[in-house]
């Protein structure tokens, strides 16, 4: 019987998972052995996973799983080094030549273990099946829009939190941009055809900011960009990866520019292939803002769990999109599956 173990997360200020209740219940019912793990900060109760039909495990159980249990998270585990003996389904981030993706690789290679990256479950076309992408555009866009807020006051972006959905989203920045007056910033959304890119134009139409569309089409050329330097705010929605153009070259921060905050939405700042050189790490909900220039002034804000602060809207739509593939899960060598672990071994073999 294929056994799925949904973790807690461990990272802070990370709500999500990637199963709901109702996905769970398909699950049992398709045969599957399910067990969820006890969590503190989880938005969805687990009252909801015992009563679909699921073992309820402790907190933070997953090391002592059975050897034969598939893993299941969102975000990173615990970075202590440990040998990884199961196989994972999680966001790895660890093919791009991030220093501690590498780690993450060589943990699992010592382990015997598996990724199955979340990032890399494709079809037979190369498209995501599942992605968190509109929530994370939309919730991106909106922390830097209270970026640009902050700088019309002199400040620094604030910290940030959880959302009690869209709506609460929405109304807060509208307050905060109300109350720097009747201007409103241009924004430029490159990657603008995508989910993230989507998610972060309708959050600008929602609170009267004017965006500049921009996709494939308009990039091919590859660059220079001078246009994105020509809008108060850039949302890059586009995946850091071989043959990215730079949409901000590190000498954006001294040119003359109207650009004053940038959102990296698809934040991979440690990449060989990140579009924007002013910047080398990623943000937080404490510091939203990273200044990486003072006069004139540039913040870049690069999260990398944006969705989280909106989770159950986002945990909704992504275990929707996940579960047929979830239901797959007997045939780990085929489909989506097989994809994503002839990618993980072709990078192993690199180390």
């Amino acid at each position: 019987m294929t056994h799925l173990w949904v973790r807690a997360e461990q990272r802070k200020n990370e709500e999500r998972v990637g199963l709901t209740p109702e996905g769970c219940a398909e699950l049992v019912k398709a045969g599957l052995r399910v067990t969820v793990e006890e969590s503190s900060v989880r938005a969805i109760p687990t009252d909801g996973y015992r009563d679909a039909g699921a073992e309820i495990a402790p907190e933070n159980s997953w090391p002592d799983a059975p050897a034969e249990a598939i893993i299941f998270g969102l975000k990173e585990l615990p970075e202590d080094g440990t040998p990884l003996r199961h196989r994972h389904i999680m966001f790895g981030h660890a093919y791009k030549g991030q220093p501690a993706g590498q780690d993450l690789l060589r943990r699992f290679n010592a382990g015997g273990g598996t990724l199955y990256d979340l990032e890399y479950l494709v079809d037979e076309t190369g498209r995501r099946v599942a992605a968190f992408g509109y929530w994370a555009g939309f919730a991106g866009a909106a922390v830097t829009l209270l970026a640009w807020a902050a700088q019309q006051r002199g400040d620094l972006c604030g910290p940030v939190g959880v959302y009690a959905g869209r709506d609460a989203l929405v109304s807060a920045l509208s307050n905060e941009m109300e109350a720097t007056g009747p201007a409103r910033p241009r924004a430029i959304v490159i990657g603008a055809l995508g989910r993230v890119g989507t998610g972060a134009a309708d959050l600008c139409e929602a609170v009267g900011v004017p965006v500049t569309r921009w996709d494939m089409a308009e990039t091919a050329y590859g660059g220079p960009f001078p246009q994105v330097l020509e809008h108060e705010v850039f949302l890059n929605c586009i995946l850091a990866q071989p043959g990215c153009p730079v949409f901000v070259p590190a000498e954006a921060k001294t040119a003359p520019r109207a650009l004053t905050a940038i959102g990296d939405i698809a934040c991979d700042p440690t990449s060989d292939f990140s579009p924007i050189k002013v910047y080398g790490r990623t943000t937080t909900w404490d510091a939203p803002a990273l200044r990486v220039h003072d006069q004139p002034v540039l913040d870049v804000m690069a999260i990398d769990n944006l969705p989280s602060m909106l989770p159950i809207e986002s945990s909704r739509d992504y275990a929707g999109q996940l579960l047929p593939a979830l239901l797959t899960l007997g045939q780990l060598d085929e489909g989506v599956w097989g994809r994503a672990r002839a990618t993980f071994d072709k990078h192993i073999a690199r180390l």
